[in-house]
């Protein structure tokens, strides 16, 4: 038997270890999973499926993502391929924040 152990960072900054239970194998490698870069790609993967649905519609997709970021009002984004929908699961704080970054990272 093996023991799956997970590290991660508490909210006072120390790192931690957890034991999340037994395995009936070993695993040949190490896998680290960075929250931030899945979340980061979530939400470009969004953008991406937003921009192609508005895009599809005739709309400039550019003006309208900005107008529902500076407004939250969902009616820029269309309903074409559920997009409305899937710009509402983006948390605007976060997705400024990104774009703020990429901006200034080059």
């Amino acid at each position: 038997m093996y023991h799956i152990i997970v590290g991660y960072r508490s909210k006072d900054g120390k790192t931690r270890r957890r034991d999340c239970g037994r395995v009936m194998y070993m695993l040949d490698r190490t896998v680290t999973f960075n929250i931030k870069d899945d979340k980061e790609n979530e939400m470009r993967s969004i953008l991406v499926e937003v921009y192609d649905a508005l895009k599809e519609k005739g709309y400039n997709p550019l003006n309208q993502i900005v107008g529902y970021i500076l407004s939250e009002d969902p009616t820029y984004i269309t309903n074409h391929k559920n997009a409305r929908s899937l710009i509402r699961r983006i948390d605007r704080d976060e997705l400024l924040h990104a774009i703020v970054k990429a901006y200034l990272d080059g």
